[in-house]
């Protein structure tokens, strides 16, 4: 191989036919290409059909047309498994549009007739709402360029409405608008976003939206780190071709999609192995608070500890036991199983896919965006569990692992790049807090994340200012421990 992938030859399409775009999908990043794609194509080679995907980037830079388009547009999808890792070229994408370069491309493709489904992984702050009530931000910048120019649209919820305003103009019947986000009841808290903003551009366009359009709700699972350079070198070894845009994914995969598509146009996503039900909230609940649940718990408590990935910390026995005692005492008795699941078989094979060494999922990427995050993968379970007089210490000390990790600094004094869109706030906060107590209390209050029912409860908050104290005293793996103990 050459000292430089670069100097491979470029990876390319296979030839074989293309079909015809049905999909547009805002957000092209990752995750999509290592799960939803993946089922639409495998989806299309059983049962045909014109689901070719059209990628929309919302964010620039980088460019990512000038990416895909050498090698059109298919990429390499890599599963690591525990005994190797398995690649295989996909080629679902028909085009991929940079939506700041082109807003009216964009715009003129999703309001084709050809569209029947509109995507979206935009992460939770995408949707330009408050977590904590699922009301649209109508002072988010995005929203206020959304409002200022219909043709140049800045978020992934300005798109939408003004795709689907040109639709009902022109006599089109609608897409379905479809999240692919952990966001709990992900199809309610679109809906509403865009209902609301359509409601300030047009109420009849808000009235028809209610009307013709269907959001169906989604549970998506599948653990997939980050490209690194490492990555691409280790594809480029195994193909012998240069693909500079793999995923990487674990083997495991789940999609849970609620049947509610317009004039039920879709594609035969149930022959690739998604699941079609009436209502996806008790496996949307299971997943949001057993798997990311606990995904954030340890990796702020790991990151804070030293620890790099999410294997890295289950291997740790304290750690492992911290993540197992979530599970045992604070989760599982706050979730409804779908019918014929077993939550203690479920977590188990989720610690499983915790453990795999070849996942080497970054516990800083994991805890990117946690103030979008926390409301629904851990406020909610210790918001019923107090209900229910249950103690939550674990999950408090998950939740005062975030309020130290946002205030920058970790355990031996080294600075953290925090990101999230209040980092600032939240850095100012903590700062501003002489004591352990005074952070808590100035964070607690911050009514974007926290729900009045948490920021009310005494017990809850002096809990959160112990384990505060003990997370600088004695550190997160001391005090995992003696959660534990």
């Amino acid at each position: 191989m050459p000292a430089n992938v670069k100097d491979l030859p470029r990876l390319k399409r296979p030839d074989v036919e293309r079909p015809g775009s049905g999909i547009v999908h805002l957000g092209l990043g990752a995750f999509y290409r290592s799960h939803g794609a993946i089922y639409f194509y495998e989806a299309m080679k059983k049962s045909g059909g014109d689901w070719g995907i059209v990628g929309v980037n919302l964010m620039t830079p980088p460019l990512q047309r000038e990416i895909f388009e050498p090698q059109g547009f298919a990429y390499t999808a890599v599963s690591l498994a525990p005994d190797g890792i398995k690649p295989q070229v996909i080629p679902v994408l028909n085009d991929v549009l940079d939506a700041p370069e082109d807003p009216e491309a964009v715009l003129t493709l999703m309001a084709d007739p050809k569209i029947k489904i509109v995507t979206s992984t935009v992460t939770e702050k995408g949707y330009c709402h408050f977590p904590s009530t699922g009301k649209l931000n109508r002072e988010h910048p995005f929203i206020l360029e959304d409002l200022k120019d219909p043709n140049k649209p800045k978020s992934a919820i300005g798109y939408i409405v003004r795709a689907l305003d040109r639709r009902r103009k022109a006599g089109i019947r609608p897409f379905t608008m479809m999240s692919s986000d952990n966001l709990p009841n992900n199809g309610h808290v679109v809906h509403a976003v865009v209902v609301e903003l359509a409601g300030m551009i047009d109420p009849e366009l808000a009235e028809w939206i209610e009307k013709e359009v269907t959001f169906p709700c989604t549970m998506i699972d599948r653990i997939v780190p980050a490209t690194k350079p490492e990555d691409i070198e280790q594809v480029a070894e195994l193909t012998g071709v240069y693909d500079p845009v793999p995923v990487m994914h674990e083997p495991f995969r789940q999609w849970v999609v609620e049947g509610k598509f317009v004039d039920n146009e879709r594609p035969d996503i149930g022959a690739a192995g998604a699941q079609l039900v009436e209502d996806v909230t008790p496996f949307e609940h299971m997943k949001l608070r057993c798997l990311n649940g606990t995904h954030s718990s340890i990796s702020y408590l790991g990151y804070l500890a030293g620890k790099e990935t999410i294997f890295e910390t289950v291997s740790d026995p304290v750690f492992a036991a911290y993540c197992k005692f979530l599970w045992e005492r604070e989760i599982i008795p706050a979730v409804d199983a779908p019918p014929g699941v077993s939550l203690e078989e479920y977590t188990a094979a989720l610690f499983e896919r915790y453990s795999n060494p070849s996942i080497q999922h970054r516990t800083w990427q994991i805890a990117m965006d946690g103030s979008q995050k926390l409301p629904q993968r851990i406020l909610e379970t210790v918001a019923e569990d107090l209900e229910a007089d249950r103690p939550v210490p674990g999950l408090s000390l998950a939740i005062a692992a975030w309020m130290r990790y946002v205030g920058g600094v970790d355990e031996r004094g080294n600075p953290i790049d925090v990101r999230d869109p209040l980092a600032e706030k939240l850095k100012a906060l903590s700062d501003s807090g002489e004591t352990p107590r005074k952070k808590v209390e100035a964070m607690v209050a911050v009514d974007d994340v926290f729900p009045k029912v948490l920021q009310e409860n005494k017990a809850f908050v002096e809990g959160l200012v112990s384990a505060y104290e003990g997370l600088v005293e004695k550190g997160a793996r001391v005090m995992a421990e003696q959660v534990v103990a």
